[in-house]
């Protein structure tokens, strides 16, 4: 394992910048100002794309820079460089002399944290360029070899590694090392003419080792075989408002979409959202509680994609409770809206890198688990749709209306799954659809890890899960 002092050397450089020219610089830069921190940054990143048989793509890049932001009232002032030198932070400093100096007293800094839950070791140094390559072609063969209905076969992975410090007037200083990976493996079959296409993806904050694994990646052909033939034999969806079951795990993006965003710091200080101003009130049904939690332990012997030791602010990660038990009890912050709020930040101050100033963003967010039996709420519905797998989806904030597309998706009659639907799409408003929940599971499932969350232009890994969900007068988009 890579000891902190080795990879500050990729930050710190003799005659560019030591610890101290940064603290001096940040101390000056910010002086008149309530909040802010310089966020340096060295991040290395590769990507292999296997296609046609073939591999397509190899890209590897390394990049470092720095952001340096001050908070006064407000006001915001950012700048940001992909140089990290002591001359550089100055520069930056002067753009932050437009800001209004400060009324109050400066914030307070974050708590001190040691806990690590992952790895400081990267994972593209850990795994030779061949055998990458290699792995992907034996997922390609082996892919072909299972059905002579595969048609096409792409597969695809990808590594990053990052070393962020966060540096603070106040003398505060947070060091973070950040891995994280991602196996995809999409299929496409044909039959009699007609092609359909299944996926599947695993990743997280850890090494290549557990994707490497053969019953890792053979699980991520079969799944996304059996989804692509799934959909050979699928039928148009129907339309119009039914009962909804939702399976456990990825469908949780449903939640994170409908209702995450909505729960965010920013739009509700703004009261910009469909929960502003709604702490203490009944959003959704009785037994559904919404967590977020950036320090979600390991799995797999590896960091959850969403989980963070701290966030890019340098606030430690917690278990946030937004909905216990239908009951709306908090927004997730980061420090700017936290202290406009009046509330503590709650660790979601996140960036998609050193050219970003910091807003409030989910982690890993899902719904807990309830009592009901899965097979029961199945028998249960007469008439509706069990919906296994989503696509993306899209939400607008202030009404809370999403369009969701389902990649596996069955009919349900009397109980029983009937045939395999195409096409179908849900529709819908988040605060709505938390009240229209019957039935919650005794099986919360977390997603496998390729989550990614878009806002503001920019996008941060995340997690997402949910127990089974039965949901009453859902709007399905269908063409039967």
């Amino acid at each position: 394992m890579i000891e902190t002092t080795d990879t500050r050397s990729l930050l710190y450089r003799s005659g560019l910048l030591t610890p101290d020219d940064a603290q001096r610089l940040t101390a000056q830069a910010l002086s008149a100002c309530d909040d802010g921190e310089l966020y340096l940054q060295f991040i290395a990143s590769e990507s292999f794309g296997f296609d046609d048989g073939r591999l397509k793509t190899a890209d590897y890049s390394r990049d470092a820079g720095f952001g340096l932001r001050g908070v006064s009232g407000e006001m915001t002032g950012f700048a940001h460089a992909n140089e990290i030198s002591a001359a550089a932070i100055a520069r930056a400093g002067e753009t932050l002399r437009l800001l209004d100096p400060a009324k109050g007293q400066p914030v307070p800094p974050p708590r001190r944290n040691n806990r690590h839950l992952y790895t400081d070791a990267s994972p593209l140094d850990a795994v030779p360029f061949e055998a990458k390559v290699r792995l992907l072609e034996q997922i390609d063969a082996a892919a072909r070899a299972r059905d002579p209905r595969v048609a096409q076969v792409s597969a695809s992975l990808s590594a990053s590694w990052s070393v962020v410090e966060i540096v603070r007037a106040d003398g505060f200083v947070a060091h973070d090392v950040r891995p994280l990976v991602r196996l995809n493996v999409s299929i496409v079959a044909e039959q009699n003419g007609r092609r359909e296409t299944g996926s599947f993806g695993i990743g997280g904050r850890r090494l290549y080792d557990d994707l490497f694994a053969p019953e890792t990646w053979n699980r991520a052909i079969d799944t996304a075989l059996s989804q692509a033939l799934t959909n050979l034999e699928s039928v148009a969806a129907p339309a119009g408002e039914m009962t909804v079951l939702l399976g456990p795990g990825w469908p949780g993006v449903l939640l994170h979409e409908a209702v995450g965003h909505g729960l965010e710091g920013d739009f509700n200080r703004k009261g910009t959202s469909a929960f502003s101003g709604r702490i203490g009130q009944r959003v959704a049904a009785p037994g559904v509680t919404v967590i977020d939690d950036g320090s979600l332990p390991s799995m797999l012997g590896g960091g959850r994609r969403g989980s963070l030791s701290i966030d890019d602010e340098g606030t430690p990660t917690q278990e946030n409770i937004l909905i216990e038990d239908g009951i709306l009890k908090g927004y997730i912050q980061d420090r700017l809206n936290a202290r406009l709020m009046g509330v503590e930040p709650t660790g979601n101050g996140r960036r998609e890198n050193y050219a970003h100033a910091p807003m409030p963003r989910m982690t890993n967010t899902f719904m807990r688990s309830g009592n009901d039996d899965p097979a029961e709420l199945l028998s249960r519905m007469k008439d509706g749709i069990y919906a296994k797998s989503f696509g993306g989806g899209q939400v607008d904030i202030t009404s809370g209306k999403f369009v969701f597309t389902c990649t596996e998706a069955y009919r349900v009659e009397n109980g029983k799954l009937g045939a395999p639907i195409k096409g179908a799409t849900l529709i819908g408003d988040g605060p709505t659809v938390l009240t229209r929940v019957t039935g919650i599971g005794n099986d919360l499932e977390l997603d496998e890890g390729v989550g990614v969350c878009g806002k503001g232009g920019q996008s941060v890994p995340a997690g997402v899960g949910q127990p089974t969900l039965l949901v009453e007068g859902l709007t399905v988009g269908g063409t039967a």
